[in-house]
Order: structure tokens, then C-alpha cells, then sequence
């Protein structure tokens, strides 16, 4: 056999068009300094808004510290009517306990002086239940 021509592919005349084979990615996003001043824009709002709700809650304090000074004296005076109304009852029933023991005298004080002594909770409490006790000594406790 005699061996055939064998044609070889070639360009086109004039050649191929331009390949295009750079990166051509999008622009994706801001550019690092429009962020970087977002960020910081952000940053400076957050602190005034920051520094304007710590002086709000500064002034709320003060005004909740006055609140509590005024009432402060209606407060204490409760309180010593709670107590005397309790050292009363103390009283009542300390006579109605030691009736029968000579010499004994119902509210003869402890201690040696003439000035007023806050009674401690153990005294105020010593003929209640001890629940009434422990109520008053650690407060309105659910776990107790």
C-alpha cells in the first residue's frame, strides 16, 4: 500500500482570536479603608451611645439613692413600732410565765445602764416560734 498524504490541521488564516486567560474575579464588597472607617463610625456611635445611657443610668441611681433617703425615717419608725409592740407582747407573757416565782420582776432590764439598748433578735424572738425567728433573722428565703 503506498502510504496516503496525511493532512495536517492548521489555523485558520489571520489565526485564532485572542484568548483571554487573565483572573477576572468581580469586585465583591466595600474597600478596606470604606470599611475600616465603617468600623470606626461604628465604634464612635456605639461609645456615645454608651456614654449617654451610663449617665442616664447614673442619674437614675442618684435619683433612686434620694428616694430611699427620704423614706429612710418612715422606714426606722416602723421598725420601732414592730419592736416595742414586741417587747410589749415579750412583756405580757414573761408576766404571765414567772407569775409563780417570788421576786421575780417582769421587765427588769439586763443590762446595766439607763440608755435605750437595741434588743438583739434572740431577745425579740426567744418566745415566738422559731419559724417567726428565721424569717426575720435571714429574711423571705423560699429554701429555708
Amino acid at each position: 500500500m503506498a502510504a496516503s498524504k496525511v493532512k495536517q490541521d492548521m489555523p485558520p488564516s489571520g489565526g485564532y482570536a485572542a484568548f483571554d486567560y487573565k483572573r477576572n474575579l468581580p469586585k465583591r464588597g466595600f474597600s478596606g479603608y470604606t470599611m475600616f472607617g465603617i468600623g470606626i463610625a461604628v465604634m464612635i456611635f456605639g461609645n456615645w451611645k454608651l456614654f449617654r445611657w451610663n449617665r442616664e443610668r447614673r442619674r437614675l441611681l442618684i435619683e433612686e439613692l434620694e428616694a430611699r433617703i427620704a423614706i429612710m425615717p418612715l422606714l426606722q419608725a416602723e421598725q420601732d413600732r414592730r419592736t416595742l409592740r414586741m417587747l410589749r407582747e415579750n412583756l405580757e407573757e414573761e408576766a404571765v410565765i414567772m407569775k409563780a416565782v417570788p421576786g421575780w420582776k417582769v421587765g427588769e432590764s439586763v443590762y446595766h445602764t439607763e440608755r435605750w439598748v437595741t434588743p438583739l433578735s434572740e431577745e425579740l424572738f426567744n418566745l415566738r416560734p422559731r419559724e417567726e425567728f428565721l424569717r426575720n433573722r435571714f429574711g423571705f428565703q423560699w429554701y429555708v
